[in-house]
């Protein structure tokens, strides 16, 4: 195997298995930062030995097992934390030798507890929320500093200082792996939510890389999701996230083609909707609202995605209720982001005028400057009002700013549409010219 395809084999191992793997040793070793160290190090080892003798076939388990290995070590070599060394030790020797570990079945039972215990673990109130949520969103949702920074429209340095701050404030606090009481959850339970937010947004739409969707980190949040609203029951707004991220899911075999390109909303064949899902996120959104939450930031969200749900057609989408439901979102939790979503609304229901004024007041934001979705919106409004030059400067500029390779591809695509959507236009009207010069007779003019 060649250095580069091991890479990339590396690469997508440690997308789809970091955050089992940071839970797992972080439960074993009852430090978050350790675990983290101990998982780069085993992904070290995979980067110096699978150039030679092939990726394995469970990487995940050869990953975990590299590892333990790796931290029986440190705990030897320093006589520190005896006992764990001695659980870790018999956890090998059960193993065998052999790396090929079945991870499923020797690790699954506690999996999912070991991930939301993470969650909440990093959510810890001893951290400032916007930490919690760095942290978080870096641990187990494996996203780099780079797509956090994107994700909050704030510089990657401050990121990368809130992560550094936020594990040595953990390890300062001597923080344990214990799962939170009931009380600490309700403590918790707003960071907890963001993070799962956050983490599904990223693999709804990935702000990086060469694939639309990142589906692992899809299915791990609304794993997640389900099993916290079983776990605390009468809590809103945990409702209304699930129903929102049932709903959302939902859609994810329809947005992207076979070779990979994005398929936008409208465009969608809404026959390839998971209706299982749409049912399971309308039953969350109705408890949510049952339980007094019809106004929470989830459920509202989740209340905007029912609209598109219950929708057979995109011509019958109710445009004029999203974006009444977009204006209150924005007073329970103003963003520009919000915003720029309302008016997207706003020029469905009303025309693209109407949505284009809202847009052109939202670019003087700071926030939005190098937001790519915004000249994206822009483009689409442009093009619909026939202003096909501006349309495509629009365009452009949104290839520019997103680092997704998909939506640059898309974003290019809809520049050079735009652009022959100019030349058809001027071709008609030259035919116009000449339509009515000949009407007029020679001794026109």
């Amino acid at each position: 195997m060649t250095s580069q395809p091991a890479h990339a084999a590396v690469e997508s191992v440690v997308r789809m298995e970091s955050a089992r793997l940071i839970a797992g040793l972080a439960r074993m070793t009852g430090d978050v930062g350790l675990a983290e160290e101990l998982a780069q190090d085993a992904v070290v080892a995979a980067l110096e030995q699978w150039p030679t003798a092939g990726v394995p076939r469970n990487a995940g388990a050869w990953l975990m097992t590299v590892a333990k290995r790796r931290a029986v070590d440190l705990f030897r070599r320093t006589e520190l934390l005896r006992s764990k060394y001695a659980v870790i030790g018999r956890e090998l020797q059960a193993a065998g030798e052999g790396v090929e570990v079945d991870f499923d079945g020797a690790f699954s039972q506690d999996i999912d507890d070991d991930l939301l215990r993470l969650v909440f673990i990093t959510c810890h109130p001893v951290l400032s929320p916007p930490a919690r949520v760095a942290l978080t969103l870096r641990m187990l949702g494996g996203l780099s500093t780079a797509e956090i920074a994107r994700a909050y429209l704030v510089p990657e340095p401050t990121i990368a200082q809130r992560i550094v701050r936020a594990k040595k404030t953990l390890a300062q606090a001597d923080v344990g792996f214990a799962a939170p009481g009931p009380d600490e959850r309700a403590d918790r339970l707003s960071a907890v939510l963001e993070v799962l937010y956050l983490i599904f947004n990223e693999g709804y739409s990935a702000t990086a890389g060469s694939d639309w969707m990142r589906p692992e980190l899809c299915a791990d949040a609304v794993r997640l999701a389900r099993m916290l609203a079983a776990l605390m029951p009468v809590e809103a707004e945990v409702h209304g996230l699930l129903a929102l991220l049932e709903l959302q899911s939902s859609r994810a075999a329809a947005r992207v083609r076979p070779s990979g390109e994005p398929i936008l909303l409208l465009e969608q064949n809404r026959a390839r909707w998971d209706r299982l899902l749409i049912n399971r996120g309308l039953a969350a959104l109705a408890r949510s609202v049952e339980l007094g939450g019809a106004e929470g930031f989830y459920s509202l969200q989740a209340a905007i995605a029912a609209c598109h749900a219950r929708a057979v057609r995109a011509e019958d989408t109710d445009w004029a209720r999203i974006a009444r439901l977009y204006e209150v979102l924005a007073r329970v939790r103003p963003s520009p982001v919000i915003e720029l979503n309302r008016a997207v609304a706003v020029s469905m229901a009303a025309g693209p005028q109407a949505g284009l004024e809202l847009v052109d007041a939202l670019a003087a934001d700071p926030a939005l400057r190098r937001y790519h979705l915004l000249p994206a919106v822009q483009g689409d409004l442009l093009t619909k009002l026939g202003r096909f030059s501006e349309a495509q400067a629009a365009f452009r500029r949104a290839a520019e700013l997103t680092a997704n390779a998909r939506e640059r591809e898309l974003s290019l695509a809809r520049a050079e549409q735009a652009l022959a959507e100019q030349a058809v236009a001027e071709q008609a009207v030259a035919t116009q010219i000449l339509g009515r010069q000949a009407q007029a007779g020679p001794g026109a003019g």
